[in-house]
């Protein structure tokens, strides 16, 4: 996997005065259940987005996404089936 070009090392640290209750013992103690684990990314998120990191993630592969239903159903024409 590439380097990271942030350090998120100590995320949980620096998200605990942005959450209070449950999820701070979460970000303190973590994820012990399925559940909990997703509330931990959608905190990840947060802080992410709060530092301006989600910018430096890699972009979505658009190239695969082009095709629309019409085009699909042309081909499936234009192949006999």
């Amino acid at each position: 996997m590439d380097k990271k070009l942030y350090d998120d090392s100590n995320w949980r640290e620096e998200s605990i005065p942005y959450h209070t209750g449950k999820q701070v013992e979460l970000l303190m103690d973590g994820p012990k259940s399925l559940a909990q684990s997703w509330q931990m990314q959608a905190m990840y998120g947060q802080w992410k987005k709060r530092n301006g990191y989600h910018k430096l993630d890699p972009k979505e592969n658009e190239g695969q996404l082009q095709s629309s239903m019409k085009e699909f159903f042309q081909k499936q024409k234009d192949q006999g089936i």
